[in-house]
């Protein structure tokens, strides 16, 4: 059985957002579509608490952008986003929300960021989503949403890492591109570990 994993799909993150994925909000009407292709569709959000270490706001001084250590690990600051609790943390409007059947929320740990949808970063806290999907039959595992280069990056490495198989459906995903090639490495990445990349239109039709 196949399960879509949409993956933090939230305001903040939409342009006009705090930290604003490029034409984020154009992925909406293509991710409701293909949750009609898949028997089982999960979700996640990042979910921070207000002192979280990936804030900038949090480091005098520092700026989003510039990177502190944090578990041993470089932490790279953002804008404050997806406060638990905010509206900014909320699904981006019209997404068909009814066919999410669990949502998994990661970053709530302050002291560590979670980038992956299966792990933080420093591998201390699991979501529940592997357990989950184990429990529900899946054998395969799609990814689509925000961001390609960040968090659909980890989840689909953290999958291989797991054994599932995965996929990631490219154009239902969108970088934020600190650097332009960031997209590019990101791909390559996931290509390098096993992830299948696939298109929307290959999956529906």
């Amino acid at each position: 059985m196949k399960a879509l994993v949409i993956v933090d799909m939230q305001r903040d993150f939409m342009p006009g957002g705090p930290l604003a994925t490029p034409k984020g909000d154009e992925l909406v009407p293509l991710i409701n579509k293909l949750m009609e292709a898949f028997p089982v569709v999960l979700a996640t959000k990042d979910w921070h608490p207000k002192d979280h270490v990936s804030f900038a706001d949090n480091h005098p001084g520092k700026k989003p952008g510039e990177t502190v250590m944090a578990h041993d690990i470089e932490q790279i600051l953002w804008p404050t986003h997806c406060v638990q609790g905010t509206t900014g943390a909320d699904f981006v409007e019209g997404l068909n929300e009814k066919k999410i059947e669990a949502i998994f929320e990661k970053g709530v740990d302050p002291e560590v960021d979670s980038y992956s949808t299966f792990f933080d970063n420093a591998k201390l806290r699991d979501t529940g989503l592997d357990a989950y999907l184990r429990k529900r039959g899946v054998d395969s595992v799609t990814l689509v949403g925000i961001a390609t280069d960040y968090c659909v990056l980890f989840s689909a490495l953290d999958a291989c890492r797991l054994g599932w198989d995965v996929t990631v459906i490219t154009d239902a995903t969108r970088p934020i591109n600190l650097d332009e090639k960031d997209e590019e490495r990101a791909l390559d990445k996931m290509q390098k570990a096993g992830v299948h990349l696939t298109t929307s239109e290959e999956v529906l039709t």
